[in-house]
């Protein structure tokens, strides 16, 4: 890689954990855009490398329309908190930057990946977890048009990523067709969205096999205990400092949230 790459690549993710750790609101990309994939993680690994805190699990998104044959993408997270729809936790984004929610099936990782295994069935990637919960992703970045420009931009500030609500475990997901569960997001008691994880591409595990086999690839070793937050299931739904968020499986579980700002 050319020295002005490397250090362009340092500088803009230097511009976004600053950003990140004063809650200042960028108004445009920290630098040039990223050339490919392979940048965008680039910039994401410097990132992390400039991060306090311990990454408790992985987002995973999705690329619409697929730059070649990828049609996900994964960043870290930093922040989890447990809740439920009766004690909702207050969850921060960055006000004048992007802010949304989303719906999504999260899983713990029970058995750490082999880091040198680059591909794996959806079978042998399902027998790596342990738990299949509820929840909601924050999505947030300082950078408000990150999901403008293009997966190489979404990417490189964590995925925009800002934090996961765990709510309830799925007892026995296993046995149980969750994917074909009615998924609904409401905000302020007006329902947002509707869904089903059946319809997402191949599901919250295809999700996990993605992220092992980019985690091989990027040599990231993933640990029992992390969450996988496997994509939005009723879609990205914006919101603003005090909504309340609230998300339905099945009309069986829920979690809930609310918004603050960050900082």
């Amino acid at each position: 890689m050319r020295r002005d790459l490397e250090e362009q690549i340092t500088q803009i993710a230097s511009r976004f954990v600053d950003a990140r750790r004063t809650a200042t609101v960028l108004t445009d990309y920290p630098g040039a855009l990223p050339d490919g994939l392979s940048d965008a993680y680039a910039v994401q690994d410097a990132a992390i490398a400039l991060s306090a805190g311990e990454i408790v699990g992985w987002k995973v998104g999705r690329i619409n329309p697929p730059i070649g044959d990828v049609d996900r993408l994964a960043g870290p997270i930093f922040a989890s908190v447990a809740a439920s729809a009766d004690d909702p936790v207050e969850m921060p984004v960055f006000a004048g930057g992007f802010a949304a929610a989303e719906a999504e099936y999260l899983l713990r990782i029970g058995t750490a990946p082999d880091p040198a295994k680059r591909h794996y069935t959806l079978a042998e990637a399902t027998a790596l977890i342990d738990a299949v919960h509820v929840g909601i992703e924050i999505a947030s970045s300082p950078f408000g048009g990150i999901n403008d420009l293009g997966a190489g931009v979404t990417i490189s500030d964590f995925g925009n990523n800002n934090g996961l609500v765990i709510g309830p475990a799925i007892a026995d997901w296993r046995s149980i067709d969750v994917l074909d569960w009615p998924v609904e997001l409401m905000i302020n008691e007006t329902p947002i969205g509707t869904g089903k994880a059946s319809t997402m591409l191949d599901g919250p595990f295809g999700a996990a096999r993605f992220l092992f086999e980019l985690m091989a690839e990027r040599a990231i070793a993933l640990a029992p205990g992390q969450w996988i937050s496997s994509g939005a299931v009723t879609g990205v739904h914006p919101v603003v400092v005090g909504d309340r968020v609230v998300a339905r499986f099945d009309s069986r579980l829920s979690v809930a949230c609310m918004i603050k700002a960050a900082g």
